[in-house]
């Protein structure tokens, strides 16, 4: 899995792939090899979301718990 790619780009190539499936401009020879890479696509889309939650619920909560001495 590319971990380089960003979020934008996974994410337009993703919709490529949408488009091609749905428009059926993928051959049927192609299918398989354009279904995985939606695969890889949809894991590296996931885990950015996932590590950007959890970095923005780390900085609410230094917010929640700051206090001025």
């Amino acid at each position: 899995m590319n971990n380089k790619i960003t979020y934008t780009e996974a994410f337009k190539e993703l919709q490529a792939i949408v488009s091609e499936m749905e428009n059926s401009e993928i051959n049927i020879d192609d299918l398989d090899v354009r279904i995985k890479r939606a695969s890889e696509l949809l894991k590296i889309c996931k885990d950015k979301l996932y590590k950007t939650e959890k970095n923005v619920q780390e900085i609410l909560e230094e917010i929640k718990n700051y206090s001025v001495n």
